[in-house]
């Protein structure tokens, strides 16, 4: 049986990818860059296990499809599937491109659903499966220059809970793994910010939260927050936030 994992060239997607090897799964592993070839020869040699490495645009509309019908043509079984794949940058909506926002929309909406219809189908069917879907704990923070980001991580965080319930009983079991900051260089953080946050543990390691995720989806667990106190209290002020101090803080230019 495969894991299959999008984005797996760098980040939390190659710690999944090790961490699925380690359980002697046969990989599967998508990303836009051709470093993912290399990342394949790495996790060959590591773990010994078989490694399908493909360079895939995921953003477009019909990704998931061509994925799957790969699949079927290969005849690779997938019995975990992790979304991870995803993009990330905190500007005004109307400022980004439309090549940009179709990119976010598809890459964080449109292509983990269809993988999930199209490869949830034949797990069914086995009666055994996972899903594990990279959410993001902005998806309950709706401010300034987030909104393409937070609104499509809240889609895929939805999707999720009401698959882990539709499913659950089917033998498939959907995660929804809902991070903070994660040391992976995408949030462009100051070095001197990244370490005090790791310090101070609100920034965690790809390691360390792949490892809880794939523990959380083989437990069969509806979701797990990483950090969780910090992210806990962060949401707590968070909700307390009115709509006007945002758009005086918006006003001052603070933020």
């Amino acid at each position: 049986m495969y894991a299959l994992i999008t984005g797996a060239s760098s980040g939390c997607g190659y710690e999944y990818a090790r961490i699925m090897a380690q359980k002697g799964y046969k990989l599967l592993i998508v990303s836009n860059e051709e470093a993912i070839h290399d990342k394949a020869e790495l996790l060959r040699q590591d773990f010994g296990v078989e490694v399908v490495s493909l360079v895939r645009n995921l953003g477009v509309q019909t990704a998931a499809k061509e994925l799957y019908d790969y699949c079927q043509a290969q005849g690779l079984e997938v019995e975990v599937l992790i979304n991870n794949a995803g993009v990330y940058h905190d500007r005004d909506f109307l400022d980004d491109s439309e090549g940009f926002n179709e990119l976010i929309f598809n890459l964080h909406m449109h292509t983990p659903a269809m993988l999930m219809y199209y490869f949830a189908q034949d797990m069914v069917k086995r009666g055994k499966g996972y899903i594990l879907n990279m959410c993001s704990i902005t998806a309950d923070i709706a401010v300034q220059r987030l909104g393409s980001y937070s609104a499509t991580k809240a889609f895929l965080r939805n999707f999720t809970r009401s698959l882990h319930v539709e499913l659950k009983g089917k033998g498939v079991y959907v995660t929804d793994v809902t991070p903070g900051a994660i040391n992976t260089g995408l949030y462009n953080i100051r070095p001197w910010l990244t370490k005090m946050g790791l310090v101070l543990g609100y920034i965690v390691q790809p390691n360390y939260l792949a490892r809880r995720g794939v523990r959380a989806m083989m437990k069969g667990r509806a979701k797990v927050s990483i950090p969780g106190v910090w992210n806990t209290i962060l949401l707590f002020f968070v909700a307390l936030v009115p709509t006007c101090l945002l758009r005086l803080i918006r006003k001052l230019k603070l933020f």
